[in-house]
């Protein structure tokens, strides 16, 4: 059993380090020590998307996770189908109600399209799209009930104050981010 302190570490570094623990292990617990729910969020997700076991316990103000590696928990890249990278709330340039228009559009005729992406990935203006008050929020519950994941980004939500509203999917890392652009089958920036 080995710890790994990361505390204080900055997005994704925790995630980063747990990945590189867990690899050097075949089976076994690898607890890591964090300072924040966002860490300790982006840390458990990982793990479990791993096929890792994990426990939470908070101790003075020290979150630790004991992630258990079993024999079918696999690190490293899957195929995950294809993945929308969604960076605006609008589609397109030029007249602002246009894009709003053309996006909802758009993503409505997602839901109706076959077959679906594996993933939305929603990042920077995009993550408004994924809260309350967003004209395409029924629709993306909608593409997550059909099993879409949706995933907007931590850091984007809580740069434009929008985390507590956030209406649909989970919220994501840059090590998710980066990781389901790198394994997708193929990725599409809209």
């Amino acid at each position: 059993m080995s710890e790994i302190d990361a505390r204080g570490l900055p997005c994704p570094q925790p995630v980063i380090k747990t990945k590189k623990a867990l690899e050097e292990i075949e089976t076994g617990q690898v607890t890591i020590l964090v300072d924040s729910p966002e860490s300790r969020e982006n840390v458990r997700r990982f793990a479990q998307s791993q096929g890792c076991q994990v426990a939470v316990r908070e101790e003075g103000g020290t979150i630790f996770l004991d992630v258990t590696k079993g024999i079918s928990c696999e690190i490293g890249p899957k195929q995950s189908g294809d993945v929308i990278l969604i960076t605006s709330d609008r589609l397109g340039s030029g007249d602002e109600r246009l894009g709003e228009i053309l996006m909802n559009a758009f993503l409505n005729t997602l839901w109706d399209y076959a077959p679906k992406p594996a993933k939305l990935l929603f990042i920077n203006n995009g993550v408004r799209l994924t809260t309350e008050g967003s004209e395409v929020l029924e629709t993306l519950k909608l593409l997550e009930k059909e099993g879409v994941q949706v995933f907007s980004c931590g850091t984007c939500l809580e740069y434009y104050n929008l985390k507590e509203r956030l209406g649909v999917g989970s919220v994501s890392d840059m090590y998710a981010t980066v990781d389901a652009l790198l394994s997708a089958t193929k990725v599409i920036k809209v």
